[in-house]
């Protein structure tokens, strides 16, 4: 199995909340077991070089709401529909696709999150004004994860 590939795959599974990934492929079977947080991220290959042990990541706190703030945008939650990497532009030198107060229609593409390699455009959903944008660019997401607020 391709390192890159390999890595990606611990990557995946630090991000998110499975805690045991098996993939068995013609060139071998790889099993990826997640311990409690700031374990290492285990990976067993048979048929192929063992992977290094890499540490996961500091888990993402998720945007928690008071009452009084989930009263006060009372609009529509656009929410993260896969486990990624949060991006607001298309590239680093470009503008952010939204920014608080933008006007959007729906199916205009507000994000990009990239998941596998692969950078995925994410959509309103929903005809408005976004009210709330609450990850950072570069920020890890979680599949459901509130992104904007739309009114």
């Amino acid at each position: 199995m391709d390192l890159r590939k390999l890595k990606t795959l611990i990557d995946l599974v630090s991000e998110s909340n499975v805690s045991e990934l098996e993939i068995t492929e013609p060139e071998g079977k790889v099993r990826i077991v997640k311990g409690p947080v700031g374990a290492p991220v285990v990976a067993q290959a048979s048929g192929v070089a063992p992977a290094p042990l890499m540490a996961a990541p500091l888990p993402v706190a998720p945007v928690v709401l008071t009452q009084a703030e989930q009263a006060e945008s009372s609009g529509h939650v656009v929410k993260s529909p896969m486990v990624g990497t949060f991006y607001a532009s298309a590239s680093p030198e470009a503008k952010p696709f939204v920014q608080v107060g933008s006007v959007v229609k729906e199916g205009e593409t507000i994000c990009i999150i990239e998941a596998m390699k692969i950078l995925n455009e994410i959509e309103a959903d929903k005809s408005g004004t976004i009210t709330r944008i609450l990850v950072d660019n570069g920020q890890a997401v979680e599949y459901g994860q509130p992104l904007f607020h739309i009114e």
